[in-house]
């Protein structure tokens, strides 16, 4: 039987690899066990921190929000800010109304006096 050369494959397969952890240092850049461990690490923590990204700014925007109504009067909060835009069907998200808030705050007093109303 004649002699086949094998590894066009598996070399492609490994280079596609590295180049994916070419940034990272040490063996987790140069050894092919350690870098499949540490791209599955990567991509792992990649999917994970993208859903905590998306409470970490709907936590932050609700804590812009909050303080904002807060500072102009003691009994009003960001609580029944919400509950009453819910009640009168205005549809501002947290996004947008912390962009208000910070942005331009008399309009964030406008909205809240009118829902009051």
């Amino acid at each position: 039987m004649t002699r086949i050369k094998r590894g066009n494959i598996a070399r492609r397969r490994r280079t596609k690899i590295r180049l994916f952890a070419s940034s990272f240092r040490g063996a987790h850049s140069r050894l092919t066990r350690t870098i499949t461990q540490q791209k599955i690490r990567a991509l792992f923590s990649a999917y994970r921190d993208r859903g905590r990204q998306k409470r970490d700014f709907r936590r932050l925007w609700i804590t812009r929000i909050n303080a904002v109504i807060r500072g102009k009067s003691v009994y009003y909060n960001y609580n029944r800010l919400i509950h009453n835009l819910y009640k009168r069907q205005l549809l501002l998200n947290r996004k947008i109304l912390a962009q208000i808030a910070i942005l331009n705050r008399n309009c964030l007093y406008m909205i809240s006096n009118e829902i009051i109303k």
